[in-house]
């Protein structure tokens, strides 16, 4: 059994490391209310300009803008989203493992597929699994969420796709339903997937103000922006809704061991003082 010194010593690690648990729980937690209300915010716009591009696109010829086009099975990239720090559950592990699954499991439907990773965990996980895969990596990106930040990405992704670096890109990331719950979400950014449309249904053209070409010039790579930013935002604030719960757990966990150790200490003190009773009475009889 160990010593006392020894417990004692253990007590007081578990209660300083119950410390640090409760006060990321605590920074968590704020930064996930700030997070949630700009997920909220974000929310409606982005599907709505999906729900409008996508019914353009079921209006449109592909010729029309090159964002429209689907050009087969060649390269494909996929852009993960995941966090530059750790300790928040599974967060970074499970969509990291979907965008490996998603790499193995298309290899034979694209001839190649490259992946633009956004958050050092992402990086860490996947470097000795298709770390031949990685063609680029943004570390440090989001620790302050900004549209001018998804509008740079956005950018680059537009313009490998138009300059046919790529025929398709994917978005991996993990969509924020809770504290508690986060979904792996893999949406198709582009081509652009036109909706939809039944048999025997009529499609209304569009009359474009003031030309198709203008129209559709600003609006196509600006979905793409308004997706990123969206996926951003969604992959942040379930990054602190994870990280919250994962202190919750942990800080739980320690209260747990405290009270064990704890118990094992008042045993192993009432076991040396019983000890050393027995000592006392064994020298006393000894003297008579």
């Amino acid at each position: 059994m160990a010593n006392l010194k020894d417990i004692k010593k253990r007590i007081g690690s578990v209660k300083n490391t119950q410390q640090i648990t409760k006060a990321m729980k605590m920074v968590s937690a704020a930064k996930l209310r700030r997070a949630q209300e700009a997920v909220v915010a974000a929310r409606p716009y982005a599907y709505k300009i999906g729900e409008v591009l996508s019914s353009l696109a079921a209006r449109e010829d592909a010729e029309a803008h090159p964002l429209l086009q689907a050009r087969g099975k060649g390269r494909a990239l996929v852009v993960l989203m995941t966090a530059d720090r750790g300790l928040c559950g599974g967060f970074n592990g499970n969509v990291s493992k979907a965008a490996e699954r998603f790499v193995k499991d298309n290899e034979e439907g694209y001839e190649a597929i490259d992946l633009m990773i956004i958050g050092r965990k992402g990086k860490e996980y996947l470097k000795n699994r298709v770390g031949e895969n990685i063609v680029k990596v943004h570390e440090n990106l989001t620790g302050s969420i900004s549209y001018s930040t998804a509008a740079l990405l956005g950018q680059e992704v537009v313009a490998k796709y138009a300059d046919e670096t790529y025929d398709a890109v994917y978005l991996i990331y993990n969509a924020f339903r809770s504290a508690i719950s986060q979904d792996v979400t893999v949406d198709q950014l582009l081509p652009i997937v036109p909706k939809e449309v039944e048999e025997g249904v009529h499609v209304a053209q569009y009359i474009y103000e003031p030309g198709r070409g203008e129209v559709l010039e600003q609006l196509l790579p600006k979905h793409v922006e308004v997706q990123v930013f969206r996926g951003l935002l969604e992959s942040v604030a379930s990054e602190h809704g994870a990280r919250m719960s994962a202190m919750d757990s942990a800080s739980k966990n320690a209260s747990e061991m405290i009270g064990k150790l704890t118990l094992q200490y008042n045993r192993a003190r009432q076991a040396a003082i019983t000890s050393e009773l027995m000592e006392i009475i064994s020298g006393a009889e000894s003297i008579k």
